[in-house]
């Protein structure tokens, strides 16, 4: 009898860890509307199919900053796609509490015009700038390509500042020589209401051309995505399932960008159309391990040169990088 009931419990054992294997983990996503989420299409798609059922996914898309960054730290949500630079803020104001998995959007800021002006950096020397975020992330990386190529941002250009960037497209669009500094999804959406609107200068290349002679370049970054250090501590399997299914998505959406265009309209991140035309200039990454740290690091080195509270205060320390 005795060996009856420790079978029996043994088979109840194994059903048990077995039910909770299929069962996976539960892992709550947050991300905002833009570049950032665009990248997550096809992983929650496949979610959403049933395809991807190794972990219990959870995904939620917002239009504001100030609705992921309380529920991330506050623990209702497990990883999140963010601004990078807030990451280090989050970082720094949570005891070290926030991890960064990997890269998900190099820079999305771009100059455009309506005229024939703009050629190079050098070009935009003399010149009026429509630009939007002042005392934040574009000021701090326009200054960096400005100043990287011999200009300085104070006298040698005027910058025009505006509360936002639909401020800025619509002063571009008043003048038949005008210059603004925009993100997309703002530059595509411009575009499709003027056809003079052409891309002049892709910061992230310029940003890339002042670290041809660095032994660790950093690069222009908009996104990561992140996460609660204690559900990594805590999961680290269904963390390494998280971005394997993430790394997937990202080359499906760069290798398919109609399909992804499609999937990025259906999920309420950008109209369609507007996805289809930004998606090749969007810049969707997924960069993970060493070259994260190395391209991460010198941007808010960058950013902390000009502005230490934009990170936070502080550089984050190692542990701020996730590196499996």
């Amino acid at each position: 009898m005795k060996k009856f009931f420790a079978i029996l419990l043994t088979l109840l054992l194994v059903v048990s860890l077995t039910a909770a294997t299929a069962d996976g983990v539960d892992i709550n996503i947050i991300a905002l509307k833009g570049p950032t989420s665009m990248g997550m299409v096809q992983f929650m798609d496949q979610v959403d199919q049933g395809i991807i059922t190794d972990n219990q996914y959870s995904f939620s898309i917002v239009g504001a900053i100030d609705e992921v960054s309380p529920k991330l730290v506050q623990g209702s949500m497990d990883i999140a796609a963010l601004p990078a630079n807030l990451a280090s803020v989050l970082y720094n104001n949570t005891n070290k509490e926030i991890m960064v998995l990997a890269v998900n959007t190099l820079g999305v800021i771009y100059i455009v015009q309506t005229g024939d002006i703009v050629t190079s950096v050098e070009s935009l020397r003399g010149q009026i700038i429509y630009a939007s975020g002042k005392g934040a992330t574009p000021e701090y990386a326009l200054n960096y390509i400005l100043r990287g190529n011999g200009i300085d941002p104070e006298t040698d250009v005027t910058i025009e500042w505006k509360s936002e960037h639909a401020e800025c497209l619509a002063a571009l669009m008043a003048n038949d020589n005008g210059i603004a500094m925009l993100p997309q999804p703002f530059v595509a959406t411009g575009q499709m209401k003027d056809e003079r609107i052409t891309i002049a200068l892709d910061m992230t290349k310029e940003w890339d051309a002042l670290q041809t002679q660095s032994d660790a370049p950093s690069a222009m970054i908009t996104g990561v995505v992140v996460a609660r250090k204690a559900f990594v501590q805590e999961h680290p399997e269904a963390v390494a399932a998280f971005m394997q299914h993430y790394a997937a998505s990202v080359e499906f959406v760069n290798a398919n960008m109609d399909e992804a265009a499609a999937l990025i309209g259906a999920y309420g991140i950008v109209p369609e159309a507007v996805a289809r035309k930004a998606l090749p200039t969007c810049n969707i990454v997924f960069i993970a391990g060493e070259d994260m740290k190395t391209k991460l690091s010198g941007y808010l080195e960058a950013l902390f040169a000009q502005n230490p509270k934009a990170v936070g205060g502080a550089l984050p320390d190692d542990d701020f990088y996730y590196n499996k």
